[in-house]
């Protein structure tokens, strides 16, 4: 392989490297000036499609990534935040919001190109507010994009004169399937139907040997375009696995409305080049292709989409059909919901999942104080058959929320504002855990008291005045729970009042129990392990008022929840 060759070709992987960095630099800034609107335009979402494909082409328009739309659609779906009407709707607007970078990149800006990245750096070093360093960021990656393009396009030049390419090139427009594998092929290999399309459209610009004429001119590059598209959905089918039936049927969607695109076009090749040359700018080929490719880009994914959201009902049907409902299998309590690692890239998405688990964690948390307070008022002699297991389960879910909100921290893409939600939500986790730990401490401490042979035992009176407690702790923890989903103040001032009766409660119970002990009806040795059971007792209800007071304050769970997807503890 000569030297030319090589250049070429380090060229050409180097210009991509750029472009695909700048891409994805370029997301990263916009979510973190955008991410919270991006919540919202997804949590508006109806049961209209039309709605979730004008939804799904404005995210993707704005990330600059159909697969970003894609990956969270199947996340959501995945968690069971969104219907799979819902997210397919979404999946065909994002087939139409991918084509703006393609039209992007139509602009011939490369004479702006080092302005703006000047422009965008000065912006992202200098600016004083989150956000307006965000803007910046997403300026300079925008001209790190084009620089790319610029890149590849210098070192294919050499290529349009080469005899043996040329001839490749003449058999692809010759021979439309192959031109819709090599399009497959490079988007399958480059993970990013963007980056090829950018590819296609710089080579595409390229003039053949009579200098005016493109190298492959539009009928050669649809196919490839066709190609393209396909490859793009390995991405979802990549993110589905491990997943929902739902995520796997979203995922399948896209790859049916793609396919069938490709199946439909192909046959009409040359006749969709003459209307996109028609619809498109007038001048000498290698001077329009880029835009007759992005044309030729947006119009299929338009039409294809116009085809399928009338029989969006028979998509649904086909993917449930061929990804089968089975049996339903028990869920492992001690495992995440909703936690999703694929949504890590996502804050808003991400963040919206843990709110979700916090919730699923309280419900779980839930039923473990009525289960020991069913146990202690029964004076079982021991813990009952999985109060040990879930009490387990709210330390170590609470752990797992924890080591991922430590990976959203650790991906830079938080905003202040979503950091400090996160702040918030540890807090409350701190909590959660605190009582978990305390119910399974208890529920040791009284099994030990109550067991055949025990030197010391409970009486059954104390036993109901600690059950008594518990019921007060379960009340106060139901009255967080709507705290932290957004409920107004009366929930929080109901745990105030409740906090008060528990005081007067715990002082009632310690002074019976000195009762007991005077009257020979309780062992004095027992005053130390009792004192701890009310005591633990004391520390949920502070730990309850805790949890109210925060969500009061910066660590409401509302601020995570997307309307109309909020569910109650338990879910």
């Amino acid at each position: 392989m000569n030297r030319e060759l090589w250049q070429i070709l380090f060229g050409l992987f180097g210009g991509l490297a750029v472009f695909i960095y700048g891409m994805n630099l370029m997301s990263e800034g916009l979510q973190k000036a955008a991410g919270e609107k991006m919540k919202t335009i997804l949590g508006l979402l109806t049961r209209n499609p039309v709605m979730g494909v004008l939804a799904g082409a404005l995210v993707t328009a704005v990330l600059q990534s159909s697969s970003a739309t894609t990956v969270m659609a199947i996340g959501f779906v995945s968690a069971g935040l969104m219907s799979l009407p819902q997210s397919i709707s979404i999946i065909l607007g994002a087939n139409i919001g991918t084509t703006m970078t393609a039209q992007l990149l139509a602009f011939k800006i490369s004479d702006f190109i080092y302005v703006i990245i000047f422009a965008g750096f000065l912006v992202n070093f200098a600016g004083r507010g989150e956000k307006t360093r965000a803007v910046g960021q997403t300026v300079f990656a925008f001209g790190l994009l084009f620089e790319g393009i610029e890149i590849m396009g210098g070192v294919m030049q050499p290529l349009a004169s080469s005899p043996v390419f040329t001839g490749l090139l003449g058999r692809v427009a010759d021979m439309p399937v192959l031109g819709v594998a090599l399009g497959t092929v490079m988007t399958v290999v480059v993970q990013s139907s963007s980056a090829t399309i950018a590819v296609l459209q710089n080579f595409a610009a390229q003039a053949g040997p009579d200098g005016v004429s493109s190298v492959i001119g539009l009928a050669g590059a649809i196919p490839v375009l066709l190609g393209d598209n396909i490859g793009t959905t390995i991405t979802a089918l990549l993110a589905s696995i491990g997943q929902s039936r739902d995520a796997k049927r979203t995922a399948l969607a896209h790859c049916v409305f793609n396919i069938s695109g490709c199946l439909l076009f192909i046959w009409f090749v040359k006749p969709y080049a003459r209307l996109i040359a028609f619809l498109s700018p007038k001048g000498p080929e290698v001077e329009v292709i880029s835009r007759q490719i992005a044309n030729a880009h947006t119009l299929f994914n338009v039409t294809m989409t116009v085809l399928w959201v009338p029989l969006l009902g028979v998509l649904v049907r086909l993917v449930t059909r061929l990804v089968p409902d089975g049996p339903i299998a028990a869920g492992n309590v001690l495992q995440p919901h909703f936690l999703d690692r694929s949504l890590l890239g996502q804050p808003a998405a991400a963040l919206h999942l843990v709110a979700l688990e916090v919730l699923y964690l309280s419900g779980v948390l839930q039923d473990v104080l009525r289960t020991t307070a069913a146990a202690v008022r029964a004076g079982a002699a021991e813990p009952p058959a999985g109060l040990r297991e879930k009490a387990a389960a709210v330390h170590t879910l609470s752990g797992a929320v924890t080591d991922y909100m430590a990976e959203l921290y650790a991906s830079g893409a938080l905003t202040g504002q979503q950091a400090d939600e996160s702040a918030g939500v540890l807090y409350i986790l701190s909590d959660i855990d605190r009582i978990g730990l305390i119910c399974d401490e208890m529920a040791a401490n009284i099994a030990a008291h109550r067991a055949p042979g025990a030197a010391l035992r409970y009486t059954d009176d104390a036993l109901r005045e600690i059950a008594d407690s518990l019921d007060t702790i379960d009340e106060m923890f139901g009255h967080a729970v709507q705290v932290l989903q957004g409920s107004n103040a009366e929930a929080a001032a109901s745990i105030r009042a409740e906090k008060d009766r528990l005081l007067d409660l715990d002082l009632e119970v310690r002074r019976r129990h000195a009762s007991r002990v005077k009257e020979g009806l309780c062992s004095a040795a027992l005053t130390a392990p009792f004192g701890t059971v009310v005591h633990g007792i004391d520390r949920m209800g502070n730990a309850c008022v805790n949890i109210a007071e925060a969500a009061l304050g910066k660590a409401s769970l509302s601020a995570l929840l997307q309307p109309g997807m909020a569910r109650p503890a338990g879910a």
